[in-house]
């Protein structure tokens, strides 16, 4: 059988509006950021869905909450859905980061598949952590829909994951949007992505950043 997944980026976060570099760095949603969670709660209703799970980091649980309350359901909450552990970038400005830790900050912009932060993750730790615990989540519900409320760059990975890209090829996938709705599907320990960032439900209030997490 196979599982319905659904990964939603948290809607514009503090750290998005203040250019930061945010990591496990805790903190929670904008104005514009609870409209849009709002507006994807307004589009995630109309599917039927068995179970609700997010990342334990306030701006993605801000944004599961919103559909939650909608839909009357519980939250499953998991670490191991976090954004990537950025280490000595945690909560600093992008250009801060730029000037002091520029060589390994170029990577990540430039070849991101092989970027570390420094003293944190790689995006290979974080893609290994990220694919097991959805497989884990998929194959306990298997045959059912599930909502995996998260962030930006593990979103990213699993797309790069479904398309069987290798590392040098992730940064040919882009940052999806905040709020986004991205949909694959899991059978027999493979993936398939059927739609990326979906996010015209949002009109006039979509935000993307670049780079910004």
């Amino acid at each position: 059988m196979s599982t319905n997944i659904y990964l939603i980026r948290h809607g514009e976060s503090q750290g998005n509006l203040r250019n930061m570099f945010l990591g496990h760095y805790d903190l929670d949603l904008t104005e514009k950021g609870v409209e849009q969670a709002k507006m994807s709660a307004q589009y995630l209703k109309n599917i039927e869905v068995d179970a609700i799970y997010s990342s334990d980091l306030k701006r993605a649980y801000s944004t599961a909450v919103q559909t939650a309350e909608l839909l009357n359901m519980p939250i499953i909450t998991s670490q191991e859905l976090r954004e990537i552990y950025a280490g000595k970038w945690e909560g600093m400005p992008f250009m801060g980061i730029g000037d002091t830790y520029k060589e390994s900050f170029d990577v990540w912009l430039h070849n991101f598949g092989h970027a570390r932060c420094d003293e944190g993750e790689s995006v290979e730790e974080l893609k290994q952590r990220f694919v097991s615990e959805v497989e884990r989540i998929a194959a306990i519900n298997d045959g059912k829909t599930i909502f995996i409320f998260t962030h930006a760059t593990p979103i990213r990975l699993l797309a790069a994951h479904c398309q069987g890209l290798g590392i040098d090829e992730y940064k040919n996938i882009p940052w999806s949007a905040n709020a986004s709705v991205t949909h694959v599907v899991y059978t027999n320990g493979n993936f398939d992505l059927i739609e990326y960032s979906k996010a015209d439900f949002m009109g006039d209030l979509v935000t993307r950043f670049s780079s910004n997490i």
